[in-house]
């Protein structure tokens, strides 16, 4: 889930929570298999592919499952085709949602999501409705002495470097995830992120009761096995994040 990018921070979905490691391996799978198709089964001319691949290996998903998402994504194994879209949004408070369905049956996927949003209090929008207020970003989450973090994310071509806590956000073009997570760790700096991702060009700041709200409709949308990944421009205050995480 993404929302506010300092989000990624907080780690109150541990444990329960989480989503299970089947569900979590299969997701990983189909954009691995998506990227193979679209771009080829090499990682180091499919940086997509590559990216997925970091991914799924950085939830520990085994190599083998890997090399049968890939190998299914070619077409060397018969599996599932899958289509890429996007359902938009709302949630309490006004907050916009961006939803990415990769799905082998798209009357399926759009019954579930509709009745998701219905449920949880939720409004589904017309196309275009949210989808111009996010931008595909690289986005890192690094920790790391301030000026290292700088001089490597920067001359790697990095767009911008923000303080997050005691750690570092940097985004910059999707292209140039690869090249920044690269130089980075090659500065010996250690990396909790590292994602092409959908950020939001303003947030909607949201107090606790509408907090829980918002939440609930991303937990039950990311519950679904069509939904990819679902994006928010929700910015939830550190003191709601500590009574949320309790």
């Amino acid at each position: 889930m993404s929302g506010h990018s300092k989000w990624s921070t907080i780690k109150y979905k541990k444990g329960a929570k989480d989503l299970a490691r089947g569900k979590l391996f299969a997701k990983l799978a189909r954009a691995i298999e998506v990227a193979a198709r679209e771009g080829g089964g090499d990682p180091l001319s499919n940086a997509t592919l590559s990216q997925a691949i970091d991914k799924a290996k950085g939830a520990s998903m085994p190599n083998d499952n890997i090399e049968r998402a890939i190998k299914r994504g070619t077409g060397d194994v018969e599996g599932a085709v899958y289509e890429e879209f996007w359902y938009e949004g709302y949630a309490a408070g006004g907050v916009a949602l961006y939803v990415q369905i990769l799905t082998d049956n798209r009357n399926r996927a759009a019954s579930d999501v509709r009745s998701t949003f219905t449920r949880n209090e939720g409004n589904l929008g017309e196309p275009g409705s949210v989808g111009y207020l996010f931008s595909q970003k690289a986005y890192l989450l690094a920790g790391g002495d301030e000026d290292e973090v700088m001089l490597a994310a920067l001359e790697a071509g990095a767009e911008d470097v923000q303080p997050s806590g005691d750690q570092w956000e940097i985004t910059g073009a999707p292209g140039d995830l690869t090249a920044i997570k690269r130089a980075l760790e090659a500065a010996g700096i250690a990396i909790e992120t590292a994602e092409v991702t959908q950020m939001p060009s303003v947030t909607v700041p949201v107090g606790e009761a509408q907090a829980r709200q918002v939440l609930r409709l991303v937990d039950a949308l990311e519950d679904l096995d069509d939904v990819q990944a679902v994006f928010g421009n929700f910015d939830i205050s550190d003191d709601v994040l500590a009574v949320l995480a309790g």
